[in-house]
């Protein structure tokens, strides 16, 4: 790969130029990490852990400057931007108490007065490809945990997010994280179809879509000693069922769905409405849609959403709108873009009950469907009615209506009466079907950072054999 080529990254809310680097060279970076990777797991476990908290501190100094960023590239608000890099530094704590409850040291029984003990080692190299969303907070959140368990770190960004990756990293080795420890490799897909397959790298972390996931998981079906965790999209439903507080119900789908531009993997896709409640309720959601401030960051007063992430995809989004109409879809709010030049997008909101085929997708921008349903056992079908699996809510209804819920849907995070997004970084995040593949993230990003060894040991040798042989 030639390294004169350069990456480029825009400011989606202006089409201005934020930053250009060269891409990187794979294999230089992956034997860097290579050479410096049994050095750093043989450091103790409370010097990793001193480092990682030192790079806490180093995001604090900067946490004006590195929002700022997020925002710029990003095109999120400045105060969700603040709320990223909150996450980022909340993350070490979190991983540290992670560690020692998912993957610490356990004493075991053991025969013959002999000690016996379950202890975790790392991987190795680790690569870990992050998404355009959450540029910061969730590469962060594979990589505190995977340097805390004693492995090294190649950061290969989204290239619609690189300068926030390059700053990510540059905190690290601030903190005084050796800079071979933890790397950056710019690069578009190329850069990262080579990273997933080099043979020095020991461990894949993904966070993205399900297509890439997807590649990602095939390409290394031959090579089962590489760990693989994927964290990609979800075709969320919201079930709304009997409930008489149609205004705090409508808060909460149009948190789930339009935060952050829809650009969410938990955001609600899907809103799942009792036919009795249908007009109340859709007259509820779209009247505050409609009150939405759509800006860029740094608006005043500040937008609850600014624009996704490029044109390409603001023009991906309105030919999807276009085509749920055209086969059925009854529009309730349209999706209208104000400046064909820019990929600013008003929430859309469009009826799919009439659908004969509803498309099973993840349409990752400002974007809710809407289906009436009369029965609820009908709406819990409808709501598994996808190949994805991540986040599903349940707004309104009995205890033992959210009973069923729980028990019958098919989702990694289950919510009642609260939004599908905005999960918890001490709980497990992630889901099943095309939503995951069963190694979650957040506080149970532990268990695939590092393997588990079991040992049974003696000072001295000690043995007898009593049965099949003859005597001396």
């Amino acid at each position: 790969m030639s390294k004169t080529q350069e990456l480029i990254s825009y400011e989606p809310a202006t089409g201005t130029e934020l930053w250009r680097a060269p891409h990187g060279d794979v294999d230089e970076t992956v034997d860097r990490a290579r050479r410096a990777w049994p050095a750093w797991a043989a450091q103790p476990l409370a010097k990793r852990i001193e480092l990682v908290r030192r790079f806490a501190n180093e995001v604090r100094k900067d946490q004006e400057e590195f929002a700022t960023l997020i925002a710029r590239e990003t095109g999120k608000p400045l105060w969700e931007a603040r709320t990223e890099v909150e996450a980022v530094i909340g993350k070490v704590e979190i991983s540290v108490r992670a560690y020692a409850d998912r993957t610490g040291q356990r004493k075991l029984d053991s025969a013959l007065q002999g000690t016996a003990a379950l202890r975790h080692k790392p991987h190795g190299v680790m690569a870990v490809l992050g998404p355009y969303n959450f540029p910061a907070h969730l590469p962060n959140g594979h990589i505190i945990p995977a340097l805390i368990a004693g492995n090294a770190i190649i950061l290969k960004p989204s290239e619609k997010t690189p300068a926030v990756g390059e700053k990510l990293i540059s905190l690290f080795q601030r903190a005084g994280i050796p800079s071979a420890i933890v790397q950056i490799l710019i690069g578009g897909p190329d850069e990262g179809k080579a990273l997933v397959a080099h043979d020095g790298v020991d461990g894949v972390l993904f966070t993205g879509s399900a297509q890439v996931g997807i590649a990602i998981n095939r390409k290394l079906a031959t090579d089962p000693g590489k760990i693989v965790a994927l964290e990609m999209g979800g075709n969320n439903p919201i079930v709304l069922w009997d409930t008489p507080k149609i205004e705090d119900a409508a808060a909460l789908i149009i948190q789930s769905a339009f935060t952050t531009a829809g650009q969410r993997c938990t955001a609600g896709r899907r809103l799942i409405v009792k036919s009795s409640m249908y007009d109340e309720a859709v007259e509820a959601v779209k009247k505050l849609a409609d009150r939405i401030i759509v800006g860029a960051p740094f608006d005043e007063p500040q937008p609850f959403m600014g624009p996704v992430i490029d044109n390409s995809t603001a023009d991906q989004l309105v030919e999807s709108f276009v085509y749920l109409m055209s086969n059925g879809g009854k529009a309730i709010s349209h999706m209208k873009r104000p400046d064909d030049d820019l990929p600013f997008l008003r929430p859309a909101i469009i009826d799919t009950t009439a659908m004969s085929e509803r498309p099973d997708v993840e349409l990752f921008g400002p974007l809710l469907q809407v289906i009436r349903m009369d029965d609820f056992d009908e709406a819990i079908a409808e709501a598994n009615a996808t190949r994805f699996g991540l986040s599903a809510s349940l707004i309104g209804g009995s205890p033992q209506q959210y009973s069923r819920f729980w028990a019958n849907i098919r989702a990694g995070i289950v919510n009642w009466n609260r939004p599908t997004n905005g999960a918890s970084s001490a709980a497990p995040f992630g889901g099943v079907g095309y939503s995951g593949n069963h190694r979650p993230a957040a506080y149970y990003a532990a268990d695939y950072c590092a393997y588990p060894v079991t040992s049974t040991e003696m000072e001295q040798p000690r043995a007898s054999v009593g049965v099949g042989f003859r005597g001396s």
